[in-house]
């Protein structure tokens, strides 16, 4: 599968944990509260500001990210589900210590 986003979009992958309370109850991802993570796919070029340059894209391929459960779009590819969204809508960058 290739994917190549456009302008300023990030092709994310969801992360699927299973989260379980301190009882053993698992709860679905539906019962999530939002933001949730994802890890960065692939990402666009940039987008083009006012004046005609380019402005780099501060994610790339490989980051741990955090995003608003209702931002993007869904997309489905070969049985995996996938999130497009707009760099501005990412709330975060997980970095490992």
């Amino acid at each position: 599968m290739n994917f190549k986003p456009l302008r300023d979009r990030v092709f994310v992958k969801f992360s699927t944990e299973e989260e379980m309370t301190p009882g053993g109850i698992y709860i679905p991802d539906a019962a999530k509260e939002k933001p949730q993570k994802g890890t960065v796919v692939a990402v666009g070029p940039g987008r083009i500001t006012d004046d005609g340059k380019r402005q780099p894209m501060e994610v790339k391929v490989g980051d741990t990210i955090l995003f608003d459960k209702y931002s993007g779009s869904k997309v489905k590819i070969d049985d995996e589900e996938y999130l497009i969204i707009r760099e501005e809508d990412i709330l975060g960058i997980i970095e490992s210590k």
